[in-house]
């Protein structure tokens, strides 16, 4: 059936549009005791940013904030009436129970429990009583009704004139008498509970972030773990493929030393056909040499030429730089430019004065083993402290130099030159 058009909280007095307000106001508050009201929910729209304001306090400081101060008042055309037929359940039950005329009802432990008669707004039974309505009426008016105003009573009775209680005194229990006559909260009250919830939302929203933060923090930490492993597992192929890629240049370096050892056996043998020697039988085991006894000689040792000092230095440059083939072409390319060079221009001291501090000398030369050494054979002098490589004019040995061009080509295109 069709109510009021609007609920008021009997603990704090406020002012509800619908029933979906008053049931959050109950949950925020934990307040129970709604009635309902004929008084709509004043609706005042202001002209400026069309906010809507349901009291004069709102107005007032939405005017003190903003600098608005025309509204429009929609109250009537925003009012409607509410829809109480699931509210109205519980004093349904109240009017069953008084029909059956249940002085007292049973508890939940099985002891009889106190009814009473339900206290009212006093002024508004005696206006009712001073209109005719019998006290018993007027009672069971306001006490179904709210105790809102008269005009909600007057309407209850004359949609419930029909009952056949209507003139029987109504009965509550003594708690829910109690409870109806609980003081409501005064302003300061309010202001403490409406703070109290605020600091329990702020509470909430705070464990809330908490939580949140953990769940993310566990996320980074599983990432970072994830990230890690890809890592490690990236390492472990890398390791695995460098370690496939050695073994094969290995077997490709015994293979071609075995190419060369069947080639020196094949041109042993066509040597021995030539001379017409039968061919070697290699199940033939070779005599072992017989022990030489050293004996001092008194001859001089004929000591290495040139060439063959120039070729230990490459071929130490080339095995000590082994695992880098690139560094060790382009040291032997930027020696044979130096040689290269000088043979070609020996009056020009550009090409016969190099600064050993440079770091393109450095890096493609200077830091590698045998690479100064190499140089010096070719004739050239530190001066000045070691900060130069010095070739004098006068020194210049063109046919030295041929050999030291012809050790690094050789040196160059020889790719097993310092393996074998």
């Amino acid at each position: 059936m069709a109510g009021g058009l609007s609920l008021r909280c009997g603990d704090c007095g406020a002012h509800l549009k619908s029933v979906e307000e008053a049931q959050e106001h109950a949950e925020l508050t934990s307040h129970a005791n709604f009635s309902e009201s004929a008084e709509a929910v004043l609706n005042l729209i202001c002209t400026t940013c069309s906010k809507p304001c349901r009291s004069q306090t709102e107005v007032d400081l939405h005017t003190k904030r903003t600098g608005h101060a025309d509204f429009v008042d929609k109250t009537l055309e925003a009012a409607k009436p509410i829809e109480l037929e699931a509210a109205a359940k519980p004093k349904d039950d109240v009017v069953v129970a008084a029909e059956e005329g249940a002085a007292a009802a049973p508890s939940e432990g099985g002891q009889s429990e106190e009814m009473v008669v339900p206290e009212v707004n006093k002024s508004m039974l005696e206006e009712l009583e001073s209109m005719g309505f019998p006290t018993a009426r007027a009672t069971r008016a306001l006490h179904f009704s709210g105790n809102s105003s008269i005009e909600g009573a007057i309407n209850w009775i004359a949609e419930h004139e029909d009952d056949p209680d209507i003139d029987e005194m109504p009965l509550v229990p003594a708690e829910t008498k109690a409870e109806a006559n609980k003081p409501s909260l005064t302003p300061e009250e309010m202001k403490l509970k409406a703070q109290e919830l605020r600091e329990r939302a702020r509470k909430k929203k705070e464990e809330e972030e908490k939580r949140m933060e953990r769940e993310r923090e566990k996320e980074r930490i599983r990432i970072g773990k994830e990230l890690l492993e890809a890592k490690r597992i990236e390492e472990d192929n890398e390791r695995k493929r460098l370690l496939a890629l050695r073994k094969a240049e290995k077997e490709e370096e015994k293979r071609a030393r075995e190419k060369i050892r069947q080639k020196l056996e094949e041109d042993k043998a066509e040597r021995r056909r030539k001379l017409g020697l039968p061919p070697e039988d290699p199940g033939a085991a070779k005599p072992s040499a017989p022990p030489v006894e050293e004996k001092k000689s008194s001859l001089p040792i004929k000591p290495a030429t040139k060439a063959e000092r120039m070729r230990d230095c490459l071929r130490s440059l080339k095995q000590h730089h082994k695992d880098e083939d690139a560094k060790v072409k382009r040291a032997f390319q930027t020696l044979l430019t130096y040689v290269g060079n000088v043979a070609r221009s020996p009056d020009e001291e550009k090409f016969r004065k190099i600064r050993l501090t440079n770091p393109s000398f450095q890096e493609r030369v200077g830091n590698l083993r045998g690479g100064i050494e190499f140089l010096e054979i070719c004739g050239f002098e530190k001066l000045e402290g070691d900060e130069f490589l010095f070739l004098p004019r006068d020194k210049v040995d063109i046919s030295v130099l041929n050999i030291a061009g012809s050790e690094l080509n050789s040196a160059i295109a020889n790719p097993f030159f310092g393996v074998l």
